[in-house]
């Protein structure tokens, strides 16, 4: 004697075929595309030269510079008269021709040459960016 199943109606209106398919085009889709970026890294290429041409730069390290209440300039911790500062900008300048940013931190009793002095170095090297900073108020 046979037994009659009787199946829900529910698991006939869903047809897993198109997400199936839909899943496979995704897969097959994102395996080429890593292919090609692949291969555009394999290629040896020597390059043209450009005279204009600006060389590719991470992300700049910003410089800090302190200035203590008595007006002396410290870089990395290190003490620095105006000359050997700006030739330390100029190098970071340089090395990060567009984006080179330097933070001035001073003493809020220095008197305001030292921080002219620096912020005019900043814009003799070619540094756009040189915030002062201050602290929060309470």
């Amino acid at each position: 004697m046979a037994v009659n199943i009787n199946k829900g109606q529910s698991l006939d209106a869903i047809n897993m075929t198109p997400i199936i398919d839909m899943v496979f085009l995704l897969l097959i889709f994102f395996l080429v595309a890593s292919q090609f970026a692949d291969e555009e890294r394999q290629l040896q290429v020597t390059l043209p030269t450009a005279s204009e041409a600006q060389p590719m730069t991470q992300r700049p390290k910003e410089i800090f510079v302190n200035i203590d209440q008595t007006g002396v300039f410290f870089v990395d911790g290190r003490t620095m008269a105006a000359d050997e500062l700006e030739a330390v900008l100029r190098q970071a300048v340089v090395d990060n021709p567009t984006s080179q940013t330097v933070v001035i931190r001073a003493d809020k009793r220095v008197p305001l040459e030292p921080v002219v002095t620096v912020m005019n170095l900043c814009k003799k090297v070619g540094v756009r960016d040189y915030p002062l900073t201050t602290d929060k108020g309470p």
